[in-house]
């Protein structure tokens, strides 16, 4: 099975108002992207965590076959709007690739496939099944849902849209219990996310995303920081996290997310 290749390097850093141009490329486009993403990689695998993480999985690597058909399917164009979340969930982008990935979605409405190794170190409690996985994500099954019902096709989402992690870890303890980062030591929280800030203000400059939305108050708060050098010529807003231990998720996600989406002026761009 292919294995992730190093691509050239990636584009430098711009300073402030001087936004990259988007590849003219459909393929060099996603290509620049995956080579942004192997780049973090390269960088995220320097860190050393602390006793309280007991495995660390990083589905880019593992799971790159169908990561890489989702970035080269869905992100052949400049974006206007990145939906940006934390990190994978256990039942999701650890199993499939694809940020709040639930498997039916990511099988049944984005199409996607290909087969998913094992991560060098696997938890007993946690194993990746790849799309074989019959855990549901919840958090997945509501974001990715709603935009069906919203958008009706995926290519309806993707033509000014894109779905991204600022950090691609799933970060486990000895117990498996998920690991948050906002749960590490300040200074491995820092190094860590520090690290993702600056991939994701090369992310957001090759696609030309002029507004990111940060999917939970954390991702929010870190994208504002990680891209106060491109404002205002990059905006950043925050919706609402889907995930079940959210009490306010539970009592309605989805008509909380639409009404959110109009007070953003999105809703024209998703379906139309």
């Amino acid at each position: 099975m292919a294995v992730p290749q190093p691509f050239p390097s990636g584009p430098h850093l711009q300073p402030a108002g001087a936004l990259m141009e988007p590849q003219p490329s459909p393929r060099s486009l996603a290509e620049g992207f995956l080579q942004e993403e192997l780049r973090l990689n390269d960088e995220l695998r320097q860190l050393q965590f602390s006793e309280l993480v007991g495995i660390v999985y990083n589905p880019v690597e593992y799971a790159w076959e169908p990561h890489r058909s989702y970035v080269t399917r869905y992100c052949q164009g400049p974006k206007q709007v990145l939906f940006l979340g934390m990190n994978p969930g256990p039942f999701g982008m650890a199993q499939t690739g694809v940020p709040f990935g639930e498997v039916s979605v990511v099988r049944d409405w984005l199409g996607l496939g290909g087969p998913v190794r094992s991560p060098p170190q696997e938890h007993p409690k946690r194993p990746v099944l790849g799309l074989e996985c019959p855990q549901s994500e919840v958090s997945g099954a509501r974001f990715w849902g709603f935009f069906r019902n919203l958008c009706g096709q995926p290519e309806v989402f993707f033509r000014h849209c894109f779905v991204h992690n600022l950090c691609p870890l799933l970060l486990l303890a000895p117990s498996g219990r998920n690991i948050t980062p906002a749960e590490l030591p300040a200074r491995q929280r820092e190094q860590l996310l520090g690290v993702c800030d600056v991939a994701l203000c090369r992310q957001v400059q090759l696609l030309g995303v002029r507004l990111v939305v940060g999917v939970g108050r954390l991702a929010e708060q870190r994208a504002r920081r990680a891209l106060a050098c491109l404002m205002p010529e990059v905006q950043v807003e925050g919706l609402l996290h889907p995930s079940p231990r959210s009490p306010q998720a539970n009592k309605g996600w989805e008509a909380v997310a639409k009404e959110r989406l109009n007070e953003l002026g999105l809703l024209p761009l998703l379906t139309s």
